[in-house]
């Protein structure tokens, strides 16, 4: 496993989190495939691409004042699998919405693909809940 290969995915993974944690939507969402799909354990459905997810975001910002007031990760993970990898880390995210604050304990895994340029981009997450103890 390269370990330069490995430092372009962890970068990739941080400038996701970074953008998310500072709310640069646009830097956010550019991070993900067209066809990415998401898998939250607070929505109902899989969602099928950036689009959709970016569409309910939008929901959650008119509808309950969803932001994003902070974000940091930890035991970050990656496995390299040829041109594709799985980076998998613990999040801990502060979010507040017209209720107030709210931390919230996750576990998170993003699929980086390759893309043409040789950029890593993400193509799949999924997140999950974690306990704390």
């Amino acid at each position: 496993m390269s370990t330069a290969t490995v430092q372009e995915v962890r970068d990739a993974a941080a400038e996701l989190v970074a953008a998310f944690a500072e709310g640069r939507l646009d830097d956010y969402f550019g991070a993900f495939a067209p066809d990415a799909t998401f898998v939250f354990h607070t929505t109902p459905q899989r969602l099928g691409s950036t689009a959709e997810y970016r569409e309910l975001w939008q929901r959650w910002v008119d509808e309950d004042g969803f932001r994003v007031r902070a974000c940091t990760s930890s035991a970050p993970v990656v496995q390299l699998l040829g041109e594709t990898a799985v980076f998998s880390h613990d999040v801990e995210t502060t979010v507040a919405t017209h209720a107030g604050e709210e931390t919230v304990h996750e576990r998170e895994t993003i699929v980086f693909a390759r893309a043409a340029d040789g950029r890593w981009s993400a193509v799949h997450e999924h997140l999950s809940a974690r306990t704390t103890a």
